[in-house]
């Protein structure tokens, strides 16, 4: 039997409005080699100028994760040539990086907990990209140059679902201090996974595979799948030294396996030294004093929704898994009136049951002030449940007022105690075999009679108080 040992390097863009070492933009989708200049496209005699605003949110993420912030960090060259990095290095930070010595608690599906270590998380600057066309390779440098956070896990994790789910909880926290978007699909959060395995109980670590560059949580989880298989058969076959060498793969989402790129250096491959166009990064107490002062962070979040909402964690857990969400129902709950459990389910259940394609909660024509006054109509028995589905479904397509809506589809719920009365005795009096019946002891008619009242009065009836006057007229 085998244990896996599994730790992983997150590359987060920021979203810094300039780039690492120069005043070019970051923007996502410019057409090639515009957003460049002499600095990153390292010219000679150009000289870098470090972002201050990478080291501000530097300390923000150090904040949230419990680490160690360097008043002092240093930046090294890193040597490599590559054709979308044009300066054959890159600026890093190996021996003194801003942040280090941090943690993630993750929380699985049965409920249990662990703790995973952050060795690092140090800033560097990003490469071009290259565009592979058949036979023809471009290089777009758009990107190079844009400031990244590599965040280094320690070797904590011991499959799968353990790495999505602190792949998960980081992406979170990027989210809610808003320091980088975290979009996978654009590059702007790019997991290296590093997988090894060994005998149940063996306290060494063994030969380790680099899986790089995977886009999706679901490929993340296929890809380490396919390496464990492919080691443990390996070792089971005793052709483990031979087959499984220290190398980077790439996971082919197409034919769905992970293939070799190339054998993995090691530090000194890449003749790190100082680097000598920049200057010590110094953190100010001053910048500690501001930046340390961070968001409310999905954890924290929960736990408060559950005391002051009185919700379940799962719950709880849903809505705070996106900052979006949490947000629209904090929106959705400063409207007076609405109970939490209404706003519950028609934020997690009925608007994205109604949501497609590009549409999503932060661009939906029904936002969450106009969600939540449809809620309070809920609550405050102007409208049924059933019939509030109607009203959403019109506002996903006209921008109105609800109670214009309301009014229009003439949904507005009878509260009227008598002309309800008038109706349920309607009812049973055309009905007298199934009340026989009912009274008879065949108690599952009661929905009937509910059913018959709701058709008549064209679902405008309170449903609550229709309920009341049948038991009542019924016995």
């Amino acid at each position: 039997m085998f244990e896996v040992v599994i730790g992983l390097e997150v590359h987060v863009q920021l979203n810094t409005k300039s780039k690492l070492f120069c005043s070019c933009p970051t923007s996502f989708n410019h057409k090639q080699n515009t957003n460049t200049c002499p600095t990153c496209m390292a010219l000679p005699g150009a000289l870098p100028v470090l972002n201050k605003e990478v080291v501000h949110k530097s300390i923000m993420l150090g904040t949230a994760i419990d680490a160690t912030i360097n008043k002092v960090s240093i930046f090294d060259r890193k040597s490599y040539f590559y054709p979308d990095s044009p300066s054959a290095y890159q600026i890093t930070q190996l021996y003194t990086p801003i942040v280090e010595h941090g943690e993630l608690e993750i929380e699985l599906e049965d409920g249990t907990k662990k703790t995973i270590r952050v060795n690092r998380a140090h800033i560097e600057a990003d490469a071009g990209k290259n565009i592979h066309d058949g036979d023809i390779s471009k290089v777009d440098l758009n990107r190079a140059g844009t400031p990244l956070l590599e965040i280094v896990s320690e070797p904590d994790m011991s499959n799968e679902f353990e790495v999505i789910a602190y792949l998960k909880k980081l992406h979170s926290i990027i989210r809610y201090l808003d320091i980088g978007d975290a979009n996978m699909q654009e590059g702007s959060f790019r997991v290296d996974v590093n997988v090894s395995i060994r005998p149940k109980g063996d306290k060494k670590l063994y030969t380790r595979v680099e899986i790089k560059n995977i886009n999706s949580f679901k490929f993340i989880q296929k890809a380490i799948q396919l390496e464990v298989t492919r080691q443990s058969e390996a070792w089971e076959d005793g052709v483990y030294e031979q087959e499984i060498a220290q190398e980077t793969r790439l996971f082919d989402q197409v034919k769905v396996e992970t293939r070799s790129m190339r054998g993995k250096e090691e530090a000194a491959d890449y003749r790190y030294f100082p680097e000598p166009d920049l200057l010590k990064c110094v953190v100010t107490d001053a910048m500690m004093e501001k930046y340390s002062k961070i968001p409310e962070l999905p954890d924290a979040k929960r736990d408060r929704f559950v005391k002051e909402y009185k919700m379940s964690e799962y719950n709880a857990g849903v809505i705070t898994s996106s900052v979006e969400m949490a947000h629209f129902f904090e929106t959705m709950m400063s409207e007076q009136g609405v109970t939490a459990k209404t706003a519950i389910t028609w934020l997690t259940v009925e608007l994205p049951s109604r949501l497609s394609g590009e549409t999503n909660i932060t661009n939906s024509l029904v936002n969450a002030k106009k969600l939540g006054f449809l809620v309070k109509r809920i609550d405050d028995k102007t409208i049924s449940g059933k019939a509030a589905k109607e009203v959403l479904d019109y506002l996903m397509e006209n921008d109105v007022a609800i109670d214009s809506v309301i009014e229009k589809l003439g949904l507005k719920q009878v509260t009227d105690m008598g002309a309800i009365e008038a109706i349920c005795e309607e009812i049973i009096n055309a009905n007298p075999e199934k009340v026989a019946q009912y009274q008879g002891g065949k108690e599952k008619l009661f929905g009937f009679f509910v059913g018959q009242v709701m058709k008549a009065s064209k679902g405008s009836a309170s449903p609550q108080a229709v309920n009341e006057v049948l038991k009542a007229k019924l016995g």
